[in-house]
């Protein structure tokens, strides 16, 4: 894994908005701007490395799964969720519900095993940049060159094999409304651009526009029309301690009952929790870094996590040289004391490896570093290239393969419109009025788009 200096596109502003890269700085307290998308740098990574992450990616997606059964028996507490919130985790993982994506972020630098520094397993964001920027970056500077990115490609087809699992009505894709920088309207555009092209009815909603109607016992939109299934970018530790949230059913089996993605059980590893369950079920594991709930235990240095944290909200330091505290809102829920493990550090510039996993299988990679020890609100998000040449459509179809569909038919080749016109051809999609016309939930318009395939 290396990093070097890389031109940027002198249009890269533009380019990366038009491709649903909305955020593509971020506002300082003072009102000046740094960059979000950062395309001055790029990294190199090998195909050995990338075996290696997408093994380490597979192998501990299987681990959180123990880890979450484990966390659900209440072993290490109540995690800081209301009062039968892990009975209804257990009950929903016990049921396998489907699961899409999720996120894993790593301390690497190409030398030994990964080490991890946390699952994003509920409301995993950057997808927006993993797939879609970085990939049309590497065709307009890079072409024929491969990156580690099927991101897109597993995403169809992920959606094509949950389908079967979802009741009728289409899905609803619902973010937060107050979000301002637009990342969440954004991902969620993507994701239901997705669903759209494996072939699913969606449509658009806020979190806020989401009631329960106490006759028909259903969550339901605006329209009241039973919502059946939702993708939501939404915590499910604050959707379950609000007004609603008791209503949520762990395993969905009234007649009405909403399917959620994530599923509830995603509460479970998105927790810091996590970290140290997995320690105390993999102790020695290297994969894992020693961690423990509330206290530091016999680490002498340590990173104190709140269980609920974001973004570095919150997050203490202990260590050798380094002694930092994070403010923020989190903390009251309870803490995790992880080994500290400095980030790799590329001439000053501190790098986490964020590696995607959909329907459980590994799917690619985005970089993002930051000038300090806590990667926060002002990182980067630096694309990156592998050190091959792109591997003919017979290989990449093969490698495709495992996710249990047929590959040729996942990506629309006639009609296609591309990424720059399908997010932003007449600006982010309005909301559908559900209900109405013919259909309780209107089809999106078909915005289908094909590119090529990364490993």
């Amino acid at each position: 894994m290396e990093r070097h200096i890389s031109l940027p596109r002198s249009d890269w502003e533009e380019r990366v908005r038009a491709q649903g890269l909305v955020f593509p700085t971020t506002q300082l307290t003072d009102g000046s701007e740094i960059p979000y998308w950062d395309e001055s740098a790029l990294y190199v990574l090998t195909a050995d490395e990338v075996d290696v992450l997408e093994a380490a990616t597979e192998r501990l997606h299987g681990m959180c799964v123990e880890a979450s059964r484990f966390l659900a028996t209440g072993a290490m507490g109540n995690l800081g969720l209301p009062p039968g919130s892990l009975r209804r985790a257990g009950e929903s993982l016990a049921s396998s519900p489907p699961s899409l994506i999720g996120r894993f972020d790593f301390r690497w630098d190409g030398q030994g095993p990964p080490k991890l520094l946390e699952y994003n397993a509920d409301t995993p964001t950057g997808l927006v940049e993993s797939a879609v920027a970085q990939w049309y970056w590497l065709e307009d500077l890079h072409p024929g060159q491969d990156q580690w990115n099927s991101l897109h490609e597993r995403l169809l087809l992920g959606w094509q094999k949950l389908a079967a699992c979802f009741a009728p009505g289409g899905v609803y894709f619902a973010h937060h409304e107050d979000e301002p920088t637009g990342e969440e309207l954004m991902t969620v555009t993507y994701l239901r651009d997705t669903a759209d092209q494996a072939g699913l009815a969606t449509a658009s909603i806020t979190v806020g526009q989401i009631g329960w109607d106490l006759e028909l016992l259903a969550f339901v939109d605006e329209e009241f029309v039973p919502i059946r299934t939702c993708f939501k970018l939404y915590p499910w530790e604050q959707m379950l301690a609000e007004e609603f949230g008791r209503f949520v059913e762990g395993v969905p089996h009234s007649e009405l009952a909403t399917t959620w993605l994530e599923p509830l059980w995603k509460v479970l590893p998105s927790n810091k929790a996590v970290l140290a369950a997995l320690w105390h079920l993999y102790p020695d594991d290297e994969l894992l870094l020693p961690a423990y709930l509330d206290s530091p235990g016999p680490l002498t240095e340590w990173v104190a996590k709140p269980l609920h944290g974001r973004e570095g909200d919150n997050v203490r330091i202990h260590a050798a040289g380094v002694n930092e505290e994070r403010g923020g809102p989190y903390g009251s829920e309870g803490w995790c004391f992880q080994q500290w493990a400095p980030l790799p550090d590329f001439d000053g510039n501190k790098a986490v490896v964020g590696s995607w996993v959909v329907d459980g299988l590994a799917a690619g990679a985005g970089i993002r570093e930051s000038d300090g020890w806590v990667t926060d609100y002002h990182a980067r998000f630096v694309p990156h290239v592998m050190d091959a040449r792109r591997p003919s459509e017979t290989v990449q179809h093969a490698w495709l393969a495992d996710a249990g569909a047929v590959v040729q038919d996942s990506v629309p080749s006639d009609d296609t419109v591309d990424v720059q016109d399908s997010l932003v051809r007449e600006g982010p999609r309005r909301m559908l009025t559900l209900g109405g016309h013919d259909s309780p939930v209107q089809d999106a318009p078909g915005q289908g788009r094909s590119r090529g395939e990364g490993r």
